[in-house]
């Protein structure tokens, strides 16, 4: 029997499911509604979509890496409350939700959900949360470069760090220093030119009104907005940050004096830039 779209429409007005999950369900029972919703409670999927909006701002990162293969994954997995995040069950669905990354290497979060929709699912119906894969890199290593990974505060904080060779025990503490300082670039020349005119703006705005600098030359005065510029952004720089292990010494001198060069880096903390709703 073929399935009609305001059956679809109606299927799904009823449980919240998704278009296809819909339409499978009916077709599996010839049409009939109420047999398509007890197939959808049945598979979890009508309660999982129930949740869908809750806001997920608790949870768990994770890395894993893969020598044999040369890959490594970093990710984000959110559910709706901490004393989820601590359970044992959360955990390990992180951990499946790793595996299934780091196997299949999906090119974008939609394919990456896809891969991952039935285990989010099936915990939902174990735990009764709405557990969201929040974000995700896969890295790979070639040519003899080497991974440094470290995660902080049970994987409240994870940072993974791709090295042009392997340093051996550099290789974590770079990864304890990038989850340690928090950098969002690593030279300034990696800074997005939208990041530094809008600074520059600022900055520009800051030196115009300062009366210290009312008579100063128009050079000078541009002088000193990219010095100010530069300063800001330098900030979230890693190359100019200091080395955990050696606070005297910045990254890039690290880096230099062991001969080694960092090629990618990703720092993952949980529930970052996502808008808890207020307490009722």
């Amino acid at each position: 029997m073929a399935v009609t779209i305001d059956q679809i429409k109606a299927l799904r007005d009823r449980t919240g499911a998704g278009i296809m999950d819909c339409k499978r369900a009916l077709q599996e029972v010839d049409g009939d509604i109420e047999k398509a919703i007890d197939i959808l409670r049945e598979k979890g999927i009508a309660k999982a979509a129930s949740k869908a909006g809750r806001v997920a701002a608790e949870g768990l990162t994770n890395i894993k890496v893969c020598h044999e293969c040369g890959k490594a994954v970093i990710v984000e997995v959110n559910c709706e409350t901490d004393f989820v995040s601590s359970s044992d069950k959360f955990h390990a669905l992180v951990d499946e939700v790793t595996d299934i990354l780091l196997k299949n290497d999906p090119k974008t979060l939609e394919e990456a959900v896809e891969l991952t929709k039935d285990a989010f699912a099936e915990a939902t119906i174990a735990m009764g949360e709405k557990f969201v894969l929040r974000r995700y890199v896969v890295f790979h290593a070639e040519n003899g470069q080497a991974y440094g990974a470290y995660s902080h505060m049970q994987g409240k904080i994870s940072g993974l760090v791709l090295l042009s060779k392997d340093c051996g025990d550099l290789n974590k503490a770079l990864a304890m220093t990038i989850v340690a300082n928090n950098p969002s670039y690593l030279t300034l020349a990696d800074v997005p030119s939208e990041i530094r005119e809008r600074e520059t703006k600022i900055a520009q705005t800051e030196v115009a009104e300062d009366p210290k600098l009312v008579n100063k030359p128009d050079n000078v005065k541009a002088q000193i907005v990219v010095r100010k510029v530069d300063k800001v952004l330098s900030a979230s720089c890693l190359d100019v940050q200091p080395f955990v292990y050696d606070e005297n010494k910045t990254v890039a001198q690290v880096l230099k004096e062991n001969g080694v060069e960092i090629v990618s880096f990703v720092r993952y903390a949980v529930g970052e830039g996502i808008e808890k709703p207020a307490e009722e």
